[in-house]
């Protein structure tokens, strides 16, 4: 059976006991910005911090939202100023 990564995040989420619908397109490209417009090995840390600061505020597919447009925006500034 081969297995996606829908199915990873899904079986994440049920042995971490987290009942949320992921946004994997959205935070990819949190990734994406992030990985090249600050660090590689800062997009990884980043998804984490975004998922902290969202369960901070509640937990909910709205919060990791504005969490990941605030650090989306902050990402692309920086990536300007490097330019």
């Amino acid at each position: 059976m081969e297995r996606t990564l829908d199915d990873w995040i899904a079986d994440v989420a049920t042995e971490l006991g987290i009942d949320l619908e992921v946004d994997v397109a959205g935070l990819l490209d949190l990734a994406r910005v992030v990985a090249h417009g600050v660090a590689r090995p800062a997009a990884p840390l980043t998804a984490f911090l975004v998922g902290y600061a969202a369960a901070q505020q509640g937990g909910g597919p709205a919060e990791v939202a504005r969490a990941q447009a605030r650090t989306a925006a902050l990402a692309e500034r920086w990536a300007g100023e490097q330019e």
